[in-house]
């Protein structure tokens, strides 16, 4: 949740995608739904051993 808050305030692309869900649902599930998604990609950049590309994961 933490990062979730905290790429919001810095990554354009994070602003999309949190303003995408907060329009269809409330505050709580678009900040749960960002910070899924950052859960995943950083499971995923850990087991691959790859680089953060955040164009890649708010396309």
């Amino acid at each position: 949740m933490e990062a979730a808050n905290f790429c919001i305030r810095n990554c354009p692309g994070a602003q999309r995608f949190y303003q995408r869900k907060l329009a269809k649902t409330n505050r709580v599930v678009a900040i749960k739904a960002l910070s899924n998604k950052l859960a995943k990609a950083s499971y995923y950049i850990i087991k691959d051993r790859v680089l953060f590309d955040a164009k890649k994961l708010f396309r």
